[in-house]
C-alpha cells in the first residue's frame, strides 16, 4: 500500500493511502485519508475489514497508534468501514464520527468500545487540538445520509463517492489529464448519484469553499484550478441515468 504527504502546515498535515497492489482480486480501490495533528488523528473512510493489516502497518510508520483517536465514515458502505470491528478491539477509546441515520446498520460491522458520534443532518465539526475540521453535508450522493470533511486551512475538502473514478493500482494519485479522465468518472457518477437536485445542492455549497484539493474515496485527487473543471463538469452531467 502507497502513503504519501498530501499537504503539511505547522499545525496538523494530511496524510493518502492507497493504491494496494496486493488487495484480494475483485474488490473495490479506495483511497484512505488521515489528519494528523500534534496529539491526535482522525482517520477518513479506513475501509474495508480485508485492508486492516495493510492499513494499521502503513498507519505505525507515521505515527504511535495511541494518537489515532478518532474515525469518519462518510456513510455505511462496507468498503468505507467493514473493517470497524477490527478498529474496535485495536482502538478501544476512539470515537467514530458518522450520519446519525447509518448508526444502527453501521453496528453490525461490530462495535463494543469505540463511541458512536453521530452527526446530525445540517453537519458539524470535530477539533484535534487546534485544527477544526467541519463536516459538510452530501446527502443522497450516494448515500441518503452522507458526509464530507472540510479543512478550512489546508483547503483540503474529502469528497467521498464524489470525484470517484476506477484506477490501475500503478496509476498516480493526482490528476494529470482532466479531459481524458473524465471518461473514468462518468458512468459511475450517472448510475451511483441518483439525484440531479442533491447533486445541485452540493455544488451550491461547495462553491462557497476555497478548496485546492479535492480528495475522493476512489480515484485521483484533483488540485488547483481542476477543482472548479470538476465541479462544472459534474454541474452539467445529468445523473440517476445510468440503468
Amino acid at each position: 500500500m502507497k502513503s504519501e504527504l498530501i499537504i503539511e502546515t505547522p499545525t496538523h498535515k494530511w496524510l493518502y493511502f492507497g493504491r494496494d497492489p496486493e488487495k484480494p482480486d475483485k474488490i473495490i480501490d479506495t483511497n484512505q485519508y488521515m489528519v494528523v495533528s500534534s496529539h491526535h488523528a482522525l482517520l477518513m473512510d479506513p475501509g474495508g475489514i480485508e485492508l486492516f493489516a495493510a492499513m494499521l502497518a502503513n498507519i505505525v510508520k507515521h505515527i504511535p497508534l495511541s494518537q489515532l483517536t478518532h474515525l469518519f465514515a462518510s456513510h455505511q458502505d462496507p468498503d468505507i468501514i467493514s473493517s470497524l470491528g477490527l478498529w474496535d478491539q485495536t482502538l478501544p477509546k476512539a470515537k467514530l464520527y458518522s450520519p446519525w441515520l447509518w448508526e444502527g446498520f453501521i453496528r453490525h460491522f461490530g462495535m463494543n468500545n469505540i463511541s458512536y458520534e453521530p452527526i446530525a443532518d445540517n453537519g458539524g465539526s470535530v477539533s484535534l487540538d487546534q485544527v477544526e475540521l467541519q463536516f459538510i453535508p452530501a446527502h443522497y450522493l450516494h448515500a441518503s445520509g452522507n458526509f464530507h470533511v472540510y479543512d478550512p486551512v489546508t483547503k483540503v475538502l474529502m469528497s467521498g463517492d464524489i470525484g470517484a473514478a476506477l484506477e490501475d493500482p500503478q496509476a498516480d494519485i493526482y490528476v494529470d489529464d482532466f479531459e481524458q479522465h473524465c471518461a473514468k468518472m462518468a458512468y459511475f457518477h450517472q448510475r451511483w448519484m441518483p439525484s440531479n437536485r442533491a447533486k445541485n445542492d452540493w455544488i451550491k455549497r461547495v462553491r462557497k469553499l476555497d478548496i485546492q484539493y479535492l480528495c475522493p474515496q476512489h480515484g485521483r485527487i484533483f488540485r488547483g484550478p481542476q477543482v472548479k473543471q470538476f465541479l462544472d463538469w459534474f454541474e452539467n452531467l445529468n445523473v440517476g441515468v445510468g440503468v
